[in-house]
This record gives C-alpha cells, structure tokens and sequence, in this order.
C-alpha cells in the first residue's frame, strides 16, 4: 500500500530482487497515480496498480472533503486569520482544489480558482468562483494556496506582482508547488513570527508569508484529515489489497481502476455506519432499467 508511489519507485529503483515477488499495489494519491501511469506508459512498472485515489468513494470524499477541511485547518491555526471578506486563491481545480475552494468559500472568502484545464476552470466558474489566470489573481490574492501536484505554479513572477502580507500555502504536492529558491532569492530579510510561518521580506518592503515551509500545510500546520473520511480511504486500500491478493487471474502489469463492486461496497459499508438507510430497486424498476422495450 502506497502514498505518493515513493515505496513503489524506491523499489523498482533500489531493491529490485523484491520485485518477483510482488503481487502488486494499492495507490492513495492524486500524485502517486500520475507517477504510476507514467512508469507504465515506460514499461517500467513490473507489477500491477490498483489507483484507490481513483475510486469514487476515495477521492469524492477524501480530497474534496478531507483535504478542503484539513486545509483550512492548517492555514487558520499557522496564522489565526480570519477568512470572511479576504480574497482566496486556489491554485488547482481537482478534487482537492474543489474542496479547498468550498471551505473557503464557506467561511466568507472571495474565492478565485486558477486553472490550466479548460474543463476544470469552466465548472470552476458555474461553481460561482471567478476565474483568473494566476499573474492576474496574485496581484489581489490575500491568501494563494496550490493543489496541483506539479512543480512551481506559484513562481518569481507571480510572487513580484503579490500583495503586501500575502500567505502562500501548499496542499497538493511536496515543497515544490511554490517556487521557494525564487522567494528566497527575492527576500532581504525572513523570520519566524509564528510557528510554521516565515515571513519573506522583498527588497521593496512587502512581506509575503510562507506556512509550513512550502510543505503540505494540513499536515505540517494541522492534524491531516479526519479519521471519518479516511476511513473510505483504508478500506479500499485494504479490499483492494486482498482482491489482488485473491484474483483468479492476475492483473497485467499496469494502472487498473478499482473494481465497481468494491466502491459500491465502501459506500454500503459507510452508509451504515451513519447509520443511513436508502432505498431499494422493486423486480419491476430493475427490470425496466435494463430494458430497451419499454419507455421508447
């Protein structure tokens, strides 16, 4: 069971005599399942992935819901800020970025949401978020937060034009979303005037705050997600991990979605712990369902 594939590249990298007895591997993230399909698009994996992330009952719930909470979590406790009237940045419009973009916006925040995905940026604007490219957005934002899984979105450009007092924070990916070296080549002067917040000053006298040193800021600056939304997360890792275990066939050696019956399994399994009951299909809408002699 894997989080951001570094087990599985470390393995494939260093440790290659485990590789034949492999069966295969479960995958949690957003960003772990890029690297995965692009090791398979090289030929490079050498046993199969089940992306988990992938699973309607993981990233629906995890990334938009989990990582929209934990996020503003971790930003609120690193600067005890009040959100309502600020102007929010989310750099990203996944799952995550929804997310992030729904709690902000929750909590009394003009939200803009920069994206370089035609689709996501145009739900992201009949979700009621302006639109902007970021250059454009930097110059306003209060707060700017990435959650795109890629390398120096937030970069020196972007960083020349901010706002006196701007807090850049990063929820998607490792210490890279944030162009830090830019920043700090920027900067004539940084301290700490609060645990997980350096305070860059530029050499024109603004000061841009940095959280949790660039890293993910709902588990350097907070507690990560709740147990309650992870716990669709787990279970899909672990019946994914026993369906591996247990197929009659085995699984070539790709990226493979996670069976339906196992989503719709998680969901059931969740439901009743909520203690929710929904309702059932009759014989007769089943069938009606699956028919083409009816209803045309």
């Amino acid at each position: 069971m894997d989080d951001g594939a570094d087990l599985v590249s470390e393995i494939h990298k260093s440790r290659r005599e485990l590789l034949p007895g492999m069966l295969g591997g479960t995958e949690e993230t957003t960003t772990g399942v890029i690297r995965l399909r692009a090791m398979a698009r090289e030929g490079a994996l050498q046993f199969p992935l089940i992306a988990v992330n992938d699973a309607m009952t993981k990233h629906l719930f995890d990334n938009r819901y989990g990582t929209g909470q934990s996020t503003l979590d971790g930003v609120i406790r690193a600067t005890n800020s009040l959100l309502a009237g600020k102007t929010f940045t989310v750099v990203g419009y996944g799952w995550c970025g929804r997310g992030i973009a729904l709690r902000a916006h929750g909590h009394g925040a003009h939200v803009i949401v920069t994206e370089v995905d035609p689709l996501r940026a145009l739900e992201a604007a009949m979700d009621g978020y302006r639109v902007l490219p970021l250059l454009d957005a930097a110059r306003e934002a209060d707060f700017i937060v990435t959650a795109t899984g890629d390398k120096h979105v937030v970069d020196k450009a972007h960083m020349e034009v901010m706002k006196d007092g701007c807090v850049l924070a990063n929820s998607g990916h490792f210490n890279v979303e944030i162009n830090i070296p830019a920043l700090e080549a920027l900067a004539v002067e940084r301290h700490r005037p609060r645990p997980s917040v350096d305070q860059y000053t530029l050499g024109d006298g603004r000061q841009l705050c940095l959280l949790a040193e660039g890293r993910l800021v709902n588990l350097a600056a907070a507690e990560g997600h709740p147990s309650a939304v992870m716990d669709m997360s787990f279970a899909n890792q672990v019946l994914c991990a026993i369906h591996l275990a247990t197929a009659e066939h085995r699984l070539d050696n790709g990226v493979h979605n996670v069976p339906a019956e196992i989503d719709r399994e998680v969901a059931r399994l969740k439901l009743a712990a909520m203690r929710i009951a929904i309702d059932q299909l009759t014989e007769q809408q089943t069938r009606y369902l699956s028919s083409w002699q009816e209803g045309t």
